[in-house]
């Protein structure tokens, strides 16, 4: 599973919190493994838009799309929490 290469904003945004260095790391293991149990790779509500979720950080998430290409698209990166 390949994640495509991110948007300037959500680049910038990853940058502004420092979390660069997580998200390469949690990157790295969502390609090799996306059901990695770190990630807590989740299918989000409501269930028919398809969207998923998994964690940088306890406090971050990455909202993902998959369109079935073996390519993941990461649509936002956001807060948790708010």
């Amino acid at each position: 599973m390949r994640i495509k290469p991110l948007r300037g904003d959500l680049i910038k945004y990853l940058a502004r919190r420092n979390l660069t260095k997580r998200w390469e790391k949690q990157k790295y293991l969502f390609e090799q493994n996306p059901k990695h149990p770190s990630l807590e790779t989740e299918l989000l509500e409501p269930k028919h838009l398809k969207l998923y979720s998994f964690r940088i950080t306890q406090k971050y998430r990455a909202i993902f799309v998959y369109p079935g290409n073996d390519q993941v698209e990461i649509i936002d990166i956001n807060n948790h929490y708010k």
